[in-house]
């Protein structure tokens, strides 16, 4: 695995681009993502940064965006704070200036796919990767291939009625928005101790708990992996978390189920990176 690939992480509020081979980021780079820019400046911006960052030196480029993507034609929908890019035909605008191959999912999609090549999805077939962070997001692994439905759109729990709202609302940095705080901010506090924060983190834990016996019960897959800002306060939250998973009413299924956090540093790059490492004919393929 060592050709050098670049891996794209567009978020709603910044861009990261990274070099990687051998299963490193060698290279790396940040720069804010206009909300305000118009389409084409987005593009130039992205084409010049990716210049800047690798050159042409390298095999491909893989992304991962906040939306709905037409993965085989490379065109994105709907990206969450982006107005400008609405059917936008990214593959084709950086094929053309690259003349390199582009491949482009969902960022949930790059999570799952990123721990299946390089992190601790590697041992099993049937994984989902969850990302807590400002929403709720799934990738989904079945037989060692992501599927990612029409429009990159499958395993959108977040989106499920759970209680007054939805899974979202509830185990998302939404959650703690809710009770006045980030999920940064209660973290904090919850590391020195603070009882409220401490107390938000079980109710917490709760909800996902209640989200994740929904996606053993949908999908029933060997490991759920967690990513995204809030599963680093995964020892807060853990415990809760175990205890409603205890009600699963399928025992063996739930003894089976390998529940972790993410521990592999840039893992949204990375992730980009393995929809051109798999080298798979169809963008959104992956296998092992």
């Amino acid at each position: 695995m060592n050709k050098i690939v670049v891996g794209v992480d567009i978020g709603g509020t910044k861009t990261r681009i990274g070099v990687i081979q051998d299963a490193r980021v060698i290279n790396e780079a940040e720069f804010p993502t206009s909300s305000t820019a118009s389409k084409q400046q987005i593009l130039e911006n992205l084409t010049l940064e990716i210049e800047k960052m690798a050159g042409s030196d390298f095999s491909g480029i893989g992304i991962g965006v906040p939306g709905l993507i037409d993965e085989e034609n490379g065109v994105l929908f709907d990206l969450l704070n982006i107005p400008a890019l609405k059917e936008v035909h990214l593959k084709d605008h950086l094929e053309r200036h690259f003349q390199k191959p582009v491949r482009i999912t969902n960022d949930a999609n790059v999570f799952a796919v990123g721990e299946k090549m390089f992190g601790e999805g590697k041992p099993f077939k049937n994984l989902v990767g969850v990302t807590l962070g400002t929403g709720f997001g799934c990738g989904v692994i079945i037989h060692n291939k992501l599927y990612s439905g029409a429009f990159s759109s499958a395993g959108e729990f977040g989106n499920l009625a759970y209680l007054d709202k939805t899974i979202e609302d509830y185990c998302s940095g939404k959650f703690f928005q809710q009770h006045g705080m980030t999920g940064s901010t209660a973290f904090d506090k919850a590391k020195t101790g603070n009882e409220v924060a401490l107390k938000l983190f079980k109710e917490y834990g709760e909800h996902l708990g209640n989200a994740i016996k929904l996606i053993v019960n949908v999908l029933s897959p060997q490991a759920i992996l967690l990513g995204g800002s809030i599963s680093e306060a995964y020892p807060f939250f853990e415990k809760s978390m175990q205890t409603t998973m205890k009600s699963f009413p399928f025992k063996k299924v739930r003894e089976q189920l390998v529940i972790q956090p993410s521990n592999i540093p840039n893992i949204a790059l990375l992730g980009a990176a393995a929809l051109i490492l798999a080298d798979q004919p169809e963008p959104a393929g992956f296998k092992q």
